[in-house]
């Protein structure tokens, strides 16, 4: 398809999709029964952990921040930049902390919907032209 440079068949979509899902389960988990994140700001010593969320974060981000600027539709565009959105809020949560960032416990799931949606209607698209080939 002309409009996609990443997503260009329904396999792809699909896989995308599957990931999406995965992550908006994680990250619907994390809203509602994980603890209180405090950030790396606290004067108590930041766990190892932490600091491995928080650089899984800045590489997941990075490589969708990547895949964005490099996608070439606009529905392509729109998915990338919300998994995007989405990652680097986890990663300003995870260094800001709730207090400091408490919209971040909700943004993530809100972008990870909306990239859903987005992921599904991409996926019926190559769906409809497989279709529409037979």
């Amino acid at each position: 398809m002309g409009g996609f440079a990443i997503l260009t068949n329904r396999r792809r979509a699909i896989i995308a999709l599957a990931h999406t899902v995965v992550f908006l389960l994680i990250a619907t988990w994390q809203m509602l029964a994980a603890p209180l994140v405090r950030g790396i700001r606290t004067p108590a010593t930041v766990p190892t952990g932490i600091w491995l969320l928080c650089g899984i974060y800045l590489l997941v981000a990075s490589v969708l921040l990547w895949l964005f600027t490099i996608s070439r539709g606009w529905m392509e565009k729109i998915y990338f930049g919300l998994c995007a959105v989405s990652a680097a809020s986890g990663l300003l949560r995870t260094l800001a902390g709730d207090p400091g960032f408490p919209a971040g416990r909700y943004l993530r799931v809100v972008m990870l919907t909306s990239a859903l949606i987005v992921g599904l209607m991409i996926t019926r698209m190559h769906s409809e032209l497989v279709e529409s080939r037979s």
